[in-house]
């Protein structure tokens, strides 16, 4: 493994940093604090800073000094989960209900970790612009930057990321082309019956009795009305009713995720759980409110960029150490966005440890951190290199 020597000789600044993030996470369009230090940190390295595109995003540029060419966009994530952290770190969340439990601490650090090195060397041509993104927890960061112009204010003509990964072995790197992350919606559907006495369920219309059929039923959407061959996923995750053991409550509320690979997928989907909570609530009389949002695009690599990624990563972790990843993930990603606007790639590193992300336990191992910053950073050099026909470094 090799990665850059200039990036491990400030691997410790890095953790330091990682650290501190970490003990003050901020969920998504909150993160004030973390891109007031990304900021600043930009600054120290002299390079051209804005803040608050997305609400808190923050974009870097560092120009390099093989002259003009074409530019690439190097994003990563800021924002925490709104959960409780579990891991009894030294350096765990100082605040209940927040936690990096997704590793996006790391992602900031591995980015500025890489904007350091770029600052510091600029040797390659053209342009870097370091994307500082809030809100990838299901809040729509991307799109608010996308819609505040981002890459019309930053032009790039390609753009790269990634995602740490505790189910590899650390320092493996997964890329994939084409389709790698399902789509996503998230849906509420609300059931209004007609509440009454425990002991007189006569007198009710009793919404749990039909949120509990209407959970059973959307289970046969994916087993009898999707294709075998389309992935899809739907999950109910919340349920919410009552608040007295004799009380039958007046509404109830199911809450859950959709995942698909397929547009037309995830329209048939759509309409099928609309038409079993229409038939249900004419059933059992009462109204059912169906509201589907689509939250996350299809993640959808570029050939071109994920063979250049590919090509990064070996130079970094070494050829056995990269290979594709072999199917799609369920998860999603809203880096989605972002390519759909602008070709590129997004893969997979991984790290020591076990213990899934969005998990209360999840630790992320900070021997990571110089393999992305590296990682990264090379993408970004070796690309432009390639872009502008000049022999790469030097």
């Amino acid at each position: 493994m090799t990665t850059l020597p200039r990036i491990e000789a400030f691997t410790d600044e890095l953790i330091s940093i990682r650290h501190d993030l970490h003990a003050h996470p901020e969920i998504g369009f909150e993160e004030r604090r973390t891109s007031g230090i990304v900021a600043d940190y930009l600054r120290k390295l002299d390079i051209e800073v804005h803040t608050g595109l997305g609400g808190t995003g923050v974009i870097g540029i560092v120009d390099g000094r093989r002259g003009p060419g074409r530019t690439v966009g190097l994003r990563a994530d800021m924002d925490a989960l709104p959960m409780d952290e579990e891991t009894e770190l030294p350096f765990a969340s100082t605040f209940p209900g927040r936690f990096h439990g997704c590793g996006h601490d790391g992602h900031t650090t591995m980015l500025l970790g890489a904007t350091r090195y770029l600052a510091e060397t600029r040797d390659f041509g053209g342009r870097v612009v370091l994307i500082f993104q809030p809100a990838e927890e299901g809040l729509g960061g991307a799109r608010a930057m996308i819609a505040e112009k981002l890459f019309e204010r930053f032009p790039c003509d390609e753009v790269y990321a990634l995602h740490n990964a505790p189910h590899l072995d650390h320092g493996q790197v997964r890329v994939m082309t084409g389709k790698a992350m399902a789509g996503a919606e998230f849906f509420d559907i609300v059931i209004r019956g007609r509440g009454s006495h425990g002991a007189q369920p006569n007198h009710a219309r009793d919404p749990i009795v039909v949120a509990t059929q209407l959970s059973q039923a959307m289970q046969s959407i994916v087993s009898r009305n999707t294709n075998p061959l389309d992935a899809a996923v739907v999950s109910i995750t919340q349920l919410h009713s009552g608040s007295a053991y004799n009380v039958i409550p007046q509404s109830a509320t199911l809450s859950g995720t959709i995942r698909t690979f397929d547009e037309g997928v995830a329209t048939m989907i759509h309409r099928r759980i609309r038409e079993l909570a229409a038939g249900l609530a004419n059933a059992y009389g009462v109204e059912i409110e169906v509201d589907i949002r689509n939250i996350f695009s299809v993640l959808e690599n570029h050939p071109e960029q994920t063979e250049a990624l590919a090509a990064a990563a070996r130079d970094i972790v070494g050829d056995a150490n990269v290979a594709d990843l072999g199917r799609p993930a369920m998860g999603s990603e809203d880096f989605a966005d972002m390519l759909k606007v602008v070709p590129g790639s997004y893969c997979w590193v991984g790290h020591a440890g076990d213990i899934p992300v969005h998990n209360p336990a999840f630790v992320l191992d900070d021997g990571i951190l110089p393999i992305g910053a590296s990682l990264l950073a090379r993408i970004a050099e070796r690309r432009l290199n390639e872009l502008a026909g000049v022999s790469d470094r030097g």
